[in-house]
């Protein structure tokens, strides 16, 4: 983990560059895009999610595979999975009496190694 030297809060001096602000401004997200994407990464905070993520990325499970790859009890898996379900990050397939999860897409996975990649760069 990198440690990053101690720096004040705010700008000693107040200044502010009237170009910057106008380029960054073009970036600023809508207050309700921004929710939703801290929602998302609210989703990802939980560490039995990124578990759930984890594991979903190579293939499609059902709660009771999801249940005994994280040694889990299957109610607590169906609870995570609601979460996920909601926010569009896990898609669900019935098939006769299973019901199967997979990522809901490619994005998903994309976030999920990018966060890896960090964690892991030193």
């Amino acid at each position: 983990m990198r440690v990053y030297p101690e720096v004040p809060a705010q700008c000693e001096a107040e200044h502010i560059d009237e170009s910057k602000v106008r380029v960054a401004a073009q970036d600023l997200l809508d207050e309700d895009t921004a929710a939703l994407l801290a929602e998302t990464f609210k989703a990802l905070s939980d560490p039995t999610r990124v578990r759930i993520i984890s594991v979903l990325r190579r293939t499609e499970l059902c709660v009771g595979d999801l249940a005994k790859c994280l040694n889990m009890e299957q109610s607590a898996i169906s609870h995570q999975l609601r979460v996920l379900r909601q926010l569009r990050l896990v898609r669900a397939r019935k098939v006769g009496r299973h019901v199967y999860y997979a990522l809901d897409d490619d994005h998903i996975h994309t976030l999920f190694l990018q966060g890896l990649d960090h964690i892991r760069h030193s």
